[in-house]
């Protein structure tokens, strides 16, 4: 019997981040053989993380249907649907490609609230305060201050640690993605991340989270799998929780273990 080609797999990046934040799990999937494919958000795409702080300029403005709508153009020139995963925001998109059908299927890695999941614990209210508290810079590209990056991203870390990961990975914010985040929370209907929870042909989601994460905490994946669960659709959706990881899931110190269940779950899941 053949076998079968193994399908690429698409990275999506998440706020405040590049491509170069998939660096860990994109080498071990091509390792295991697979086609991985990590394009940069609109604006960012191949920039290096100093262009991108020294000009932010493209980063302005830009919302996540313009997002969204650009994954899209680049999963539909593969030769097959693929597995897509998705980190924090890019969790939030990979829901919002599930919803059109783009992939194989996905892992939510600390995704996201999309449309109609209320829960928002105070600490994620925290990671966004610097951002919200400006209405008038919704179109903005707000830089990440290290002390908020410490509290985000490296809160399992001195401080003087996670400001070298600051210096390494973090970027300005595209404003307007967490204020079109936070207002499709009360507004299922019409949110910009609406999508439909109980999709009967929607492939199979995992959804990941660790258990110290601030930015996404447990409550939050755990209320995103109940949106779906009970919509009542047929579609398979999991949770897996990890002790003792933050929000830096794809390279905290243990990566190995949660990029190689993502993929065997994947792998598993897509063949089925």
């Amino acid at each position: 019997m053949p076998i079968s080609p193994k399908l690429p797999i698409v990275l999506v990046h998440g706020l405040w981040m590049t491509p170069k934040s998939w660096d860990t799990w994109a080498e071990y999937f091509r390792s295991q053989g697979h086609e991985v494919v990590v394009p940069g958000w609109p604006g960012i795409d191949d920039r290096s993380v100093a262009d991108i702080r020294s000009n932010p300029e493209p980063l302005r403005g830009i919302g996540l249907k313009q997002i969204a709508d650009h994954y899209e153009a680049i999963i539909r020139k593969l030769p097959v649907k693929p597995i897509i995963m998705g980190h924090s925001f890019g969790g939030v998109l990979t829901q919002m490609l599930a919803d059109r059908g783009l992939g194989a299927v996905y892992v939510g890695v600390a995704p996201g609230q999309t449309a109609g999941v209320t829960t928002l614990p105070l600490s994620t209210l925290w990671t966004g305060f610097p951002i919200l508290s400006n209405p008038f810079g919704k179109n903005g590209a707000k830089p990440l201050s290290k002390r908020h990056f410490h509290f985000t991203f490296g809160n399992d870390l001195p401080r003087s640690e996670s400001d070298k990961l600051w210096q390494e990975y973090a970027v300005n914010s595209y404003n307007r993605v967490f204020f079109e985040g936070v207002s499709s929370v009360l507004n299922s209907k019409t949110g910009v991340t609406k999508v439909d929870y109980g999709r009967a042909d929607r492939a199979p989601l995992l959804i990941i989270v660790g258990s110290i994460d601030h930015v996404v905490p447990p409550a939050i994946g755990k209320a995103v799998l109940a949106k779906y669960k009970n919509s009542g659709g047929p579609a398979t959706v999991e949770f897996k929780e990890y002790p003792g990881r933050t929000h830096r899931l794809v390279s905290q110190d243990g990566w190995e273990e949660i990029a190689d269940y993502a993929l065997t779950w994947a792998v598993a899941h897509a063949q089925a």
